[in-house]
């Protein structure tokens, strides 16, 4: 990415408005853009089906609720590349005959509302924003700010949807789905912040510009919020398919005993799995990369990791809300030698199920540290549990 400007802005724009709605659908679809939040759905599905529905009030909503624990490259692109995010969510409302967009914005990030209302502003005066945008008769297409309230759980969009509309942040039964019934009954496309703002950069470069970096399933380029125990920590542009080693050279990271990937949510790999990619058919991430040194106890990070989890259940499903509590016991009794390896299976096992039973991604990836830590850190683990079966 390269720091925008008001040509670059209007290249974006005017090239994206030769284009018939269709075509950008098309053009997305061939670059192979997937969610850049984490969950990876493919973009151009999204857009295509809330672009078949008939309705005169469509919603385009970027979902810049960055509440993963480790991740901060959506704050970068809000405070430095915040023109491509709207230029991406105008193209995204082009193509699925959108008016109106939907900033949904961190609580913690309160301090970039006026900044970025300042740039709607700025937009708005450029012809970006409004009534037949850049003079295309029937274009039009204006965005607001809204800001969330601090809750993990509004990170998954039917949640996200429920909290705009002033309810209690809880996920949705699906079907519906937002394309067909999203933010106050109308079609509604839920995207991250990263993933809006790749799509002028398509737009511009071309759609195998982008499918020729990375992977035959997972293309493109992608942000990685890197820290933890490296030398260099940040917000990091690699081409997806990079492996972890390869990622922890470029980070002074060699030599860790585990990575993190994905955040709190994610999985944590094992030094003897380093060769393995960062991609959605292997180790899938929104981005973040915690680096874990030879020195940490993995007990607890899994701690860590799960009193996240337990505060952060909206308690609307039992698997989730009585699983992570019972999660973090078992981490409890571990670190006391208080838990017998029969507990500790049964633990694992209410893991499984809450991965399969879990209303939304919350419970459904919660137990994944804890998994893949006693998994993979057996040696740590079974020093802590008692003998007895």
């Amino acid at each position: 990415m390269k720091p925008e400007n008001n040509f670059i802005m209007l290249f974006f724009h005017k090239k994206a408005l030769g284009m018939k709605p269709e075509e950008i659908i098309r053009l997305v679809a061939e670059s192979g853009l997937k969610g850049r939040g984490g969950a990876g759905f493919p973009t151009d599905i999204k857009w295509k089906l809330a672009a078949a529905v008939k309705d005169d009030l469509k919603y385009v909503v970027c979902n810049a609720d960055e509440g993963e624990p480790g991740t901060f490259k959506d704050r970068v692109i809000l405070t430095d590349f915040a023109d491509l995010m709207f230029d991406g969510m105008t193209i995204g409302a082009r193509a699925i005959g959108a008016c109106k967009g939907i900033v949904y914005l961190r609580g913690e990030y309160t301090y970039l509302r006026g900044f970025l209302k300042g740039k709607l502003s700025e937009r708005r005066k450029n012809g970006l924003l409004g009534s037949n945008i850049l003079g295309t008769e029937g274009f039009n297409f204006d965005i607001e700010i809204r800001m969330g309230a601090g809750a993990y759980v509004c990170g998954e969009e039917t949640a996200l949807i429920e909290s705009l509309e002033g309810q209690r942040g809880e996920p949705r039964n699906r079907p519906p789905f937002p394309v067909n019934t999203g933010f106050l009954g109308h079609p509604t496309i839920v995207n991250n912040v990263e993933t809006f703002t790749w799509v002028p950069c398509i737009v511009s470069k071309g759609a195998k510009w982008f499918n020729d970096i990375g992977t035959e399933k997972s293309t493109g380029l992608k942000l990685f919020s890197v820290s933890g125990d490296c030398g260099k920590h940040g917000v990091f542009e690699f081409p997806m398919g990079i492996t972890l080693r390869e990622l922890l050279e470029k980070v002074d990271g060699t030599g860790a005993k585990a990575v993190q990937a994905g955040g709190a949510s994610g999985r944590c790999i094992p030094a003897s799995e380093f060769d393995r990619t960062i991609a959605f058919e292997d180790v899938p991430t929104g981005g973040s990369i915690i680096v874990i040194g030879q020195g940490r106890d993995m007990l607890k990070v899994a701690e860590n990791f799960m009193e996240f989890f337990v505060d952060e259940s909206c308690g609307q499903c039992t698997p989730c809300r009585e699983g992570n509590a019972k999660l973090l016991e078992g981490i409890e009794l571990l670190q006391k030698g208080r838990c017998s390896m029969k507990y500790l299976r049964e633990l694992c096992s209410l893991g499984e199920t809450m991965q399969l039973a879990s209303k939304c991604g919350l419970g459904q990836s919660s137990p994944n540290a804890f998994l893949s830590i006693v998994r993979n850190f057996k040696d740590e683990i079974m020093g802590r549990t008692e003998k007895t079966l």
